[in-house]
């Protein structure tokens, strides 16, 4: 009798796209194994849907794609921050998950020849009010985190950081709390140094909403898990894994680095602007190219791209910009500007025609693996940090939101793999990374910082000498 798992997160690329991942390498290292992945629709998310609708139809028998239900948005005197919006509308769905989970079991019942015992259900690190589902239906749970065991360690330590921040931190001006002494800094046990606090995930910062309250019952809800896998390897995290593998705690598997190498250029309904892109980087010369892009869900104002454009002019290296427009709602989701001319300076495209090319949404991993690629300035959220890792690209780091100030922080002051442009983000109206850091920046990212390449190179020989995860079998 096969085992079956059944896997569910947070619909959104970030999530999505590691956890199906992770279900194919489950499934191909034991045949013994079938997965089911549960999808919570939105249909404001083109992407996500035609992600999904592609591996659905490509996948083999040994994984199957089952659509919930719709449920109602929550109401929106519910929640007060987009993490507290994704928790309930997440919980909305226990039902509809009880009842798959059932079904299954009740497959299993029936003695069939052909029926997979249900072996285990894998949640996301914000999928946590389906451990309760799971517990009574005796399935056993498993968290599976997409991003790095420094951060799984800031979760599981985040009760101490609440408590700090309840009694340390005061009202400012913005809707942002600050520590009433500067000086303050926060020590985790998954850090080898202590964290200021402006590379905390600004959602705990905003104290006067809810984010934070959420961070704190998730964190404490992964303790009720069996195990919890990690994506990510015990050469990049050392330090980080040991700390959080002690008594007391859920077992710790770091299967990674778990990636989609293919990426989107199979799927994605703009194929044909992509096919172009490439044919671009063909004709660069190879590690000339620096790259900037801010994942799926990142996007910046207008103010800030006529800084980097400006940044990009001074230092004069070719370049390939992935540029979006930001969008506002409780579920987030960049758009496509019509119109980049009108954005950027006078004259920039034109300017930079001969070294440069501006663009929509691009497949990041695609370009990653081309030889033109040199440099990467990067949001840092997790898959796109291993995918640089993976093909040897230093990354000069921008964090924008959720944990990619920690991530940024990790790779510049623990793991010395990135250059600096900035650890931290603030969600201020005036807040402007100028053209003259970006310059500085890019210029150590492309010919100065000997070091950090020589760390990410050697890192990418790790991986290729055959790095391999710690599998958990349920």
């Amino acid at each position: 009798m096969k085992q079956r798992v059944v896997l569910i997160c947070t619909p959104e690329m970030g999530n999505l796209v590691p956890l199906v991942q992770f279900a194919h390498h489950l499934i191909n290292r034991d045949r013994r194994f079938s997965a089911t992945i549960l999808i919570m629709t939105i249909s404001e998310r083109p992407i996500v849907n035609a992600y999904i609708k592609s591996r659905d139809t490509s996948d083999t028998n040994d994984i199957n794609f089952v659509y919930l239900p719709t449920v109602d948005p929550p109401p929106p005197d519910q929640c007060k921050s987009t993490l507290g919006y994704l928790s309930l509308f997440i919980e909305k769905h226990k039902p509809h998950v009880r009842n798959e989970l059932v079904k299954l079991m009740e497959e299993t019942e029936s003695d069939s020849d052909d029926s997979d015992r249900v072996a285990g259900l894998f949640i996301d690190m914000f999928c946590t009010s389906m451990i309760d589902v799971a517990d009574k239906l005796g399935v056993p749970c498993y968290l599976y985190f997409a991003s790095p065991a420094s951060f799984l360690g800031f979760m599981l330590h985040y009760s101490e950081v609440e408590n700090r921040l309840a009694n340390e931190f005061v009202e400012s001006d913005t809707k942002f709390f600050v520590p009433k002494d500067s000086s303050i800094e926060f020590t985790v046990p998954s850090f080898l140094n202590p964290l200021p606090h402006f590379v905390l995930p600004s959602t705990v910062l905003k104290r006067k909403r809810d984010g934070h309250f959420w961070y704190f019952t998730h964190a404490e809800r992964y303790r009720r898990t069996k195990g919890i896998v990690v994506n990510t390897f015990r050469e990049l995290e050392p330090y980080a894994i040991g700390s959080i593998s002690q008594n007391g705690m859920p077992p710790i598997y770091p299967v990674g680095p778990v990636l989609d190498l293919t990426g989107p250029a199979q799927w994605h309904p703009d194929r044909v602007r992509h096919e172009n892109i490439m044919k671009w980087l063909d004709d660069q010369p190879p590690s000339s190219v620096v790259f900037l892009c801010f994942g799926s869900m990142g996007s910046l104002g207008a103010s800030q791209l006529r800084e980097i454009a400006t940044g990009l002019e001074r230092v004069g290296f070719r370049f390939l910009w992935s540029i979006r427009k930001p969008s506002t709602g409780k579920i987030y989701l960049p758009g496509e500007y019509t119109n980049l001319e009108e954005i950027l300076p006078e004259g920039f495209i034109n300017r930079t025609a001969g070294i440069g090319l501006v663009c929509g949404w691009v497949p990041q991993v695609t370009i990653l693996s081309h030889p033109a690629i040199g440099g990467f300035v990067s949001h840092c959220g997790w898959n796109s940090v291993l995918e640089s890792l993976w093909y040897g690209v230093p990354i000069a780091t921008w964090p924008l939101y959720a944990e990619q100030q920690m991530n940024a922080f990790e790779l510049v002051k623990e793991l010395g793999l990135a250059v600096e442009i900035r650890l931290d983000f603030r969600e201020e109206e005036n807040y402007l990374v100028l053209a003259e850091e970006i310059e500085r920046a890019l210029r150590r990212l492309m010919d100065g910082d000997d070091e950090v390449r020589k760390k990410v190179k050697e890192m990418k020989q790790k991986l290729s000498d055959g790095c391999d995860g710690e599998w958990v079998i349920v």
